[in-house]
């Protein structure tokens, strides 16, 4: 499996550095802003780091399509600083932006270690691992509620296998029954999540956790290999939104009032009790 310093890896759990990898990307969405500047303030680009960077991001580098994946990640949980327009955000764009090379960097190291020497691996991962010298979770923070929001995303992957699982199936028409008619009110308790969202520094975790609820609802099917948007221009769409939203009242739920938890969370609550034991 080694030739040299080259191992051919499949997958990320065969990733003889998965626990960094992990710890990296657990840490995105808690980022605060003096560690955006911090690490902006320690980011440089040597010709010896720009190297390293190149042959980190080499079309033959171990699992060079996640670590794209995992920039778009990046991009979308700190579109906002990038952006500079909402008026909570207190970074400058050109500070994010350069903080978010850091990052990068450190991805890139991290996914293509078992090929750069030590000197390339440290010189890339070195701004991460001046505010970051320990990553010891390898699971993000999803608060109190965390296991629930985690079964809800779950259960959304569950449901790709619709079209082939008859109690799958039976499970996706009756959360289909259930989306509200009254659109209005759910808006308005999402609206007032999404505020404690912001109050509370979870606003990343918000992102994140959406982006993960939409990634698994619309997996392949295991049976037929088709993917589960081909129905989202109907009720699947209804479905999955109403998932998401419950998954992001439980990620506040310590931040908001009971009724409004209970408002996101009640048409989704067949998913949740039918999670494997």
């Amino acid at each position: 499996m080694v030739v040299g310093r080259r191992m051919k890896i499949s997958a990320l759990e065969e990733h003889p550095n998965i626990p960094e990898i992990n710890g990296i990307l657990a840490r995105l969405p808690s980022i605060d802003d003096a560690q955006l500047v911090r690490l902006a303030a320690a980011w440089r680009n040597t010709p010896h780091i720009a190297s390293a960077r190149s042959r980190a991001l080499a079309p033959d580098a171990p699992l060079i399509l996640e670590v794209l994946q995992a920039f778009e990640h990046v991009t979308a949980l700190f579109l906002e600083e990038i952006e500079g327009s909402a008026p909570y955000v207190r970074v400058t764009p050109q500070t994010a932006l350069t903080a978010l090379k850091a990052v990068r960097d450190a991805l890139a190291a991290a996914f293509a270690q078992p090929l750069l020497t030590w000197r390339e691996y440290e010189a890339l991962i070195a701004p991460w691992r001046q505010v970051y010298p320990v990553d010891p979770s390898t699971q993000p923070d999803l608060g109190p509620q965390g296991e629930r929001v985690r079964t809800l995303i779950n259960g959304m992957a569950r449901l790709a296998t619709r079209c082939h699982d008859e109690e799958i199936a039976a499970l996706f028409v009756a959360l289909a029954r259930r989306v509200s008619p009254a659109q209005e009110l759910r808006q308005r308790a999402r609206d007032e999540a999404w505020e404690a969202a912001v109050l509370t520094s979870r606003r990343r975790l918000w992102t994140m956790v959406r982006r993960q609820g939409a990634v698994a609802f619309a997996r392949w099917c295991s049976a037929c290999r088709r993917r589960g948007e081909r129905d989202l221009a109907d009720a699947a769409r209804l479905v999955r939104d109403m998932c998401l939203d419950a998954a992001c009242a439980l990620l506040v739920a310590d931040a908001v009032d009971e009724t409004l938890v209970e408002i996101l969370t009640l048409p989704a609550r067949p998913l949740l009790d039918a999670a494997p034991s």
